[in-house]
């Protein structure tokens, strides 16, 4: 029987046939150089593909070895993995300018003049006379070692949609391939998936560099002082250094140092404030020519206070896409017994885009009937699941005091409301601050102002149920003793009994 997989999973899952494909022509390499080369590499455990139906002049590649080519590790640029030229008897200023013979057997093939320019560009290895083959084997056999030893990240057990959002990524990445360093930032509301799509880039292009770190949590894993660990980390990932130093200030000039002639690929996950990247990433002169820093962050702000121009916004998951997520993780299959479709879309709706909340829906509705199902979407209704409400509650307790309270005020009252309708409203009980404390919630990914007709006030639905939730947390069993009142019940409650004891009412606005 086959095996079903999710839509793009095969891309993703890192989960290579092969760890090198050997790319030769002609019996006189196969039976000397190529075969002693395949033979060193396959001795070291490193899984290589080699044809062995020799290549003659005009043959067409079979689709077995198209397959074979896209199911290696190291070989192909285009799919984002790795290109090692080697060139045995010749020296590499011969094939780029295409010099002596070669100038004149590649005349008329001007596919392969371009091919091999290309190649004889890229930092490989060639044989210069007088040395032995030996020892030119071994220096290649070490290094694709260090290469496939770096073990890839898991991405998601469902990797739904993620091939589109990598290609957006690296198109952004690809936008500065110059040798400078390219700073790029993913931004996003909690949910969104920003750290999923920033581990599948980074095992879709690690391969390209000299070193690589995926530093994960960052907020999370810099909290206590403990930034120095993770500057430690990163130069224990990149350089395999382990070494002692006083505190932060200290690592900053190691990392620089150390690191500002390699060519590194760093991604900085779940950063939320300046103190974490001026002590990783302070600069593009940290990083030698070449190096990419990918940071992910709730906050755009954090962005650009630290000098990035390249930003994405990371897109939610929506439609079929996020129907299919929600069956794999619910069904384990695409395949869904029938009655469940009406079902399935509620959830679908209920999630709104953020695929974090679909998988803790599906994961918590597995093997459950309909009925189930629908009762506990009526209690998520009521009142929001914990773990969908702590990840997403993470921004809102990182704002001050008063800019909480703005935050509350518009997750209660002012939703789809037009922005200076609500400015004007909330300006006169937090004066003039109230730019600025609408600008940071902006930037936090909490609340967005919508352009489409008129600017008008928008946030996430569950981020809306979130800050309800945190106001009914104030006090759960009597509404007049909490701060605001959005529920038509409890507002009906507290007029009739006359409960109220601390709500601010505002002036021209009705509830």
């Amino acid at each position: 029987m086959a095996i079903q997989s999710p839509s793009s999973s095969s891309s993703f899952s890192y989960g290579f046939t092969y760890q090198v494909f050997l790319s030769f022509r002609g019996t006189d390499t196969r039976h000397g150089f190529t075969g002693n080369l395949y033979k060193a590499l396959t001795d070291k455990g490193i899984h290589t593909f080699i044809d062995d139906n020799d290549l003659q002049r005009g043959d067409e590649i079979t689709p077995s070895l198209l397959k074979a080519i896209d199911e290696s590790r190291i070989f192909i640029p285009t799919k984002g993995r790795l290109v090692l030229p080697v060139l045995f008897g010749v020296e590499p200023t011969i094939v780029r300018h295409r010099k002596g013979s070669y100038g004149e057997a590649l005349a008329e093939l001007q596919r392969w003049k371009v091919a091999l320019s290309q190649a004889a560009n890229l930092s490989g290895y060639h044989d210069s006379p007088p040395g032995y083959e030996y020892e030119f084997i071994g220096e290649i056999v070490k290094y694709i070692s260090n290469k496939t030893s770096r073990q890839p990240l898991h991405v998601a057990n469902y990797p739904v949609g993620m091939k589109s959002r990598v290609q957006q990524v690296k198109s952004l990445l690809d936008e500065r391939s110059d040798d400078g360093v390219h700073m790029v930032g993913l931004y996003g509301t909690g949910g969104l998936g920003k750290s999923t799509l920033a581990k599948a880039i980074y095992n879709f292009i690690a391969d390209q560099f000299e070193c690589s770190c995926f530093l994960e949590n960052v907020r999370e894993n810099s909290a206590s002082n403990k930034l120095k660990h993770l500057q430690l980390e990163l130069l224990l990932k990149t350089l395999q250094l382990e070494i002692k130093f006083g505190g932060v200030s200290e690592g900053i000039p190691y990392i620089k140092e150390r690191l500002h002639r390699k060519k590194v690929l760093l991604i900085l996950d779940d950063v939320d404030n300046m103190k974490q990247l001026h002590a990783l990433a302070g600069g593009p002169d940290w990083f030698g020519r070449g190096s990419k820093v990918i940071i992910t962050t709730r906050d755009k702000h954090l962005l650009t206070c630290h000098g990035i121009k390249s930003m994405h916004e990371v897109e939610g998951l929506y439609g079929t896409e996020a129907l299919e997520l929600l069956r794999w993780m619910a069904f384990k299959s695409d395949n869904v017994p029938s009655g469940y479709e009406e079902i399935l879309n509620r959830a679908v709706a209920y999630a709104s885009g953020l695929p974090l909340v679909i998988e803790i829906v599906g994961s918590n509705l597995s093997g459950k009937n309909i009925e189930e199902w629908k009762n506990t979407l009526d209690g998520y209704d009521r009142i929001p699941n914990k773990e969908i409400q702590k990840i997403l509650k993470v921004s809102y307790d990182a704002l001050e005091e008063e800019q909480q309270s703005v935050f509350l005020d518009i997750a209660c009252c002012f939703k789809r409301c037009k922005w200076e309708d609500a400015k004007y409203i909330l300006n006169s009980h937090y004066g003039h601050c109230i730019t600025h404390h609408l600008g940071v919630l902006v930037e936090k990914s909490l609340i967005k102002k919508l352009r489409e007709y008129d600017d008008y006030v928008m946030l996430h639905d569950l981020i809306e149920d979130m800050g309800k939730e945190v106001v009914r947390q104030e006090s759960i069993k009597e509404p007049g003793e909490r701060s605001r009142l959005c529920c038509q019940d409890d507002i009906v409650r507290v007029l009739r009994e006359n409960t109220v004891s601390k709500i601010d009412i505002y002036d021209h606005f009705v509830i």
